[in-house]
């Protein structure tokens, strides 16, 4: 698994900003991650989750950074709808606990959209 790396790619506007950060924290705000080796000859366990009041790539991070701590998380994959729900992907080695989800996603400033 490789670690996440974050590119502009001039799509959003620097000057708007949004409700959980400020226009400068765009340029100097870093993207990290952790990866967790993969057993030999097992494959991990993809989950979607949706999430709401994701804004901008401050979200993305605050939210990446905490699912990643969750006990076997190897990747989270973020697919931002801005005002809207956005879908988190996360692959872990096992089943997560939905509890832990939503409390790391909580941490994080944001909520798990209930299921139907």
């Amino acid at each position: 698994m490789t670690a996440f790396e974050t590119r502009d790619l001039g799509l959003t506007d620097k000057n708007a900003g949004c409700a959980c950060c400020s226009p400068t924290s765009h340029a100097t705000a870093t993207a990290s991650a952790q990866t967790a080796p993969e057993p030999m000859g097992s494959r991990p366990i993809v989950t979607d989750y949706l999430v709401e009041g994701m804004t901008c790539g401050h979200c993305v991070r605050s939210v990446t950074e905490e699912l990643s701590e969750l006990p076997g998380v190897a990747e989270v994959d973020v697919d931002l709808n801005s005002g809207g729900l956005s879908r988190v992907r996360v692959a872990s080695d096992a089943v997560l606990d939905e509890d832990q989800v939503r409390a790391a996603v909580e941490e994080a400033g944001y909520a798990l959209a209930p299921t139907s």
